[in-house]
């Protein structure tokens, strides 16, 4: 995957969260829009909700409309031995881990809340055959 987007209400806000306590790296950003590293070739998109329901014209093209709808799920992929680290971090930022997941083949699992409900999760390896 390149891109992974979500909706949100309040794009500051929003952006705030994953700058903050992610620690996500700013690539773009409009009023309708911000864009994120999310890593090596991985870009998460954060979109002001309602703002892609029409065609943009940009000099390169267009974008059709598109949107999403719903609390969504994303997951991002993370050393087993930042794993702890992690905790600590979204404790300090007074994140709330909702669920945590110990998976068959040795990966572990953290899930906790974005600003606007949508499941965030830090995976390390071990989770799926291919990580």
């Amino acid at each position: 995957m390149l891109e992974t987007a979500l909706h949100v209400e309040d794009l500051d806000r929003a952006a705030g969260f994953y700058e903050r306590v992610l620690g996500l790296k700013s690539i773009n950003k409009d009023q309708r829009f911000a864009g994120y590293i999310a890593g090596p070739r991985s870009v998460l998109l954060l979109f002001k909700r309602g703002s892609t329901q029409e065609t943009v014209h940009l000099p390169g093209g267009t974008i059709p409309p598109h949107g999403g709808e719903g609390v969504l799920h994303v997951a991002f992929a993370i050393d087993a031995d930042a794993l702890a680290g992690w905790e600590a971090h979204l404790k300090a930022h007074d994140v709330a881990i909702e669920a945590r997941m110990d998976w068959p083949r040795g990966g572990k699992s953290v899930y906790f809340r974005d600003p606007d409900n949508h499941l965030l999760e830090l995976a390390t390896p071990g989770l799926w055959p291919n990580y």
